[in-house]
């Protein structure tokens, strides 16, 4: 009888989900062929098949060799301890080869093993891309089979992507976005991308609408503006009072009511539908004036009273300060953030001429509060939050624009994917901000989750980058709490959640637990791959010993998304269309003979210092260099460090891209030495002697 070349070994011991398997003396050698394929046998993190009846049990590798013999095999073998551990995960119907996850029966003593092929993965995941499923790379074990995804898992099921610094993280995520925003495929994505660092822009630009504080107009970037008003109570409080310091309460209700009158004014001056006076709660997404509440606070802590002249025994008035025509001289602006000026109390001489403190109504003892909150409402960089445009209540309570306008922009646009850049938001004010525009998204798509713009009729996919800046296990915050509140309800109502991060051990386990789907790349830190496996939904915390050596742009795929735990390279998109996250290059290659692959590093001459541009753009609080864009005709090259230049008479800025991806604008460079460029037989030579330490560049 013909050996069967797939046949490794039978099962010696079944404990649950984890079984024990023999090798077979046959396979001494490692190796085995089938069809002319070589397979190793015993990979850690390949699969195995074990045919039971009509059904396949399908299990992954997780340890090999002495260490996975059971305790009690004492007897020497002739070849050692040939055993493997492998973690059972599904099973399929071996005519179709139908997967499912989860096993309905066991193996049991001396059931075979098989290794599985490519024929068997092929059959696995499928050989083609049906419509709920996307490619993100193919298996690192056959590079002929795509790695497939089940969108509607991925998505609403909540994922993590995981994986330490130059791990390829940022990249995968941007390959990701890619494939789930393309147009042929998904015409109606809907992706939110809350970007801390703006690194995603660059990579997204050709699909995506980006919104930053201090937007450029010249690369179509839009204002940043979070309405004030749209917050719940809790949350604009922490962002303008801070902490009130309030034991009974009195504080916090005292404030809740002036903002309940103050929208129910504004609603009296400017309808809206959908709520009437009777229904306005300190909640409500109504407008109001933040100003005017800031000034009638203001009053009732600093005003003082004289006696009205003519008037009765008990008639008072705001004793203000006079000028030289016995008129007020500062009555206060609100939307000035101009506080009046009252005379300071005095309490001798005559009844008529003392000052005292008013006591209609009582003071708050909210001084140093709405001191904060008078330099948040001047400081330009809150202006995104108090000042945003045409969302700007007057003070009489009115708006241009409603937040039908905002919610549209940011998840009703034409392009698929909207990055909300917060590099220019204060480190202070994060978290709750994070909070709050999460939760004003899932809100909005809450209530109208029946209707064609809610989440159950598109769903919303959110991706939070560097996750663990604001979900820490420890982070009670307004953010945390959104997350929460989205990883437990969102499946239902059309939200999901993209999780990215390099300290998984950091975000809240609860939240960590919620992603259905996690891509596990490079982690070196103990207590970080343990965090995965214990979130991961497999019994595969052997798999996840492979992390510290994955490569670049390696993951493992574990959840629900997929069919089988796989080991995937994700298709990295093209140069031009990656994150802002490179890693500097401390010495770029090449010398000057054959020329350079950019501009930087430690290992060329140094360039012309200009520190009065750096302080600029640190002023700016923007990183960007504006060249206008024109019409440059472009010379391709066959050099080996530059793939083309261009070269702008007007402002004589010679663009130069290499080979490497980098693309540098070179300023006030002479025509003559474009021409000498572009006459050179060495490109990269002359770039690197002439160009290179002569004249100022920046990336472009």
């Amino acid at each position: 009888m013909l050996r069967d070349p797939t046949f490794i070994g039978t099962v010696q011991d079944v404990h649950g989900a984890t079984i024990t398997v023999e090798l077979s003396n046959d396979t001494v050698t490692g190796l085995s062929f089938v069809r002319g394929e070589g397979y190793r046998i015993g990979q850690v993190g390949s699969f195995v098949r074990i045919p039971i009846g009509f059904f396949d049990l399908y299990g992954v590798v997780s340890q090999v060799g002495a260490g996975a013999a059971p305790q009690r095999e004492q007897e020497q073998r002739v070849y050692g301890n040939r055993w493997i551990t492998v973690q059972m995960v599904g099973e399929g119907e071996r005519s179709g080869r139908q997967f499912k996850r989860g096993i309905s029966q066991h193996p049991t003593i001396e059931d075979r093993v098989h290794i599985v092929t490519e024929a068997d993965l092929r059959g696995i995941y499928g050989a083609g891309e049906p419509d709920d499923f996307v490619a993100v790379g193919h298996l690192a074990s056959a590079e002929s089979i795509p790695a497939l995804v089940n969108i509607n898992k991925l998505v609403t099921r909540h994922s993590a992507v995981v994986g330490t610094t130059g791990s390829g993280k940022s990249t995968t995520v941007a390959g990701l976005l890619n494939s789930l925003s393309e147009s042929s495929h998904y015409p109606s994505a809907r992706i939110v991308v809350l970007d801390i660092h703006g690194e995603y822009s660059k990579a997204l630009s050709d699909r995506a609408a980006v919104f930053r504080v201090s937007e450029d107009a010249t690369k179509a970037q839009k204002a940043l503006r979070v309405p004030f008003w749209a917050l719940s109570f809790e949350e604009l409080t922490a962002l303008t009072f801070g902490k009130l310091g309030d034991d009974n309460g009195a504080k916090t209700a005292a404030i809740a009511d002036a903002i309940v009158q103050l929208k129910k004014d504004s609603l009296r001056n400017q309808p809206r539908e959908g709520i009437d006076e009777t229904r306005i709660t300190v909640d409500s997404p109504i407008p109001f004036c933040i100003h005017q509440l800031w000034l009638d606070l203001y009053r009732r802590e600093h005003q003082t009273v004289i006696a009205k002249p003519g008037g009765g025994q008990d008639e008072l008035e705001p004793a203000y300060v006079l000028d030289a025509n016995g008129q007020p001289a500062q009555l206060g602006d609100a939307m000035a953030v101009m506080p009046p000026a009252y005379r300071t109390v005095k309490t001798s001489g005559p009844k008529d001429q003392q000052i005292n403190w008013s006591r209609s109504p009582e003071p708050l003892n909210l001084r140093q509060q709405l001191a904060g909150l008078a330099s948040r409402l001047r400081d330009p960089r809150m202006s995104f939050l108090f000042n945003p445009g045409d969302w700007l209540p007057d003070v009489d309570g009115k708006t241009k624009r409603d937040l039908d306008t905002l919610l549209e922009e940011w998840i009703g646009g034409q392009e698929p994917i909207t990055i909300l850049d917060l590099s220019g938001i204060p480190s202070s004010i994060l978290n709750d901000l994070i909070g709050a525009l999460l939760r004003i998204l899932y809100d909005a798509i809450f209530w109208a989750r029946n209707l064609p713009e809610g989440g159950r009729h598109r769903p919303l996919l959110l991706v939070l980058e560097e996750a663990h800046a604001y979900l820490a296990k420890e982070n009670s915050g307004a953010a945390a709490t959104a997350v929460r509140r989205i990883a437990k309800e969102g499946r239902k109502y059309g939200v999901g959640m993209m999780i990215v991060s390099q300290r998984p051990s950091e975000i809240d386990s609860t939240i960590l637990s919620q992603c259905g789907t996690i891509f596990a790349m490079r982690l070196a830190n103990d207590t970080d791959r343990s965090h995965v496996a214990s979130a991961a939904s497999d019994n595969l915390k052997g798999l996840f010993e492979m992390l510290p050596i994955l490569r670049t742009g390696e993951a493992i795929i574990v959840g629900e998304a997929v069919s089988l735990p796989v080991r995937t390279l994700i298709s990295a998109p093209s140069l031009d269309k990656r994150p802002d996250s490179a890693d500097p290059c401390v010495v770029v290659p090449g010398n000057k003979n054959e020329g350079f692959d950019g501009p930087a590093g430690w290992s060329q001459g140094r360039d012309p210092s200009n520190y009065p541009r750096m302080v600029k753009h640190w002023r700016m609080q923007n990183p960007h260099i504006f060249v206008q864009e024109r019409d440059m005709e472009w010379i391709v090259t066959q050099s080996s460090n530059i793939s083309r230049f261009a070269y702008d008479t007007d402002s004589k800025v010679l663009t130069v891209e290499f080979n490497s991806g980098g693309m540098y604008n070179y300023f006030d460079v002479p025509e003559a030495v474009f021409n000498d460029l572009r006459n050179a037989a060495s490109k990269g030579q002359y770039l690197a002697q002439q160009i290179k330490g002569n004249y100022r560049y920046a990336r472009a």
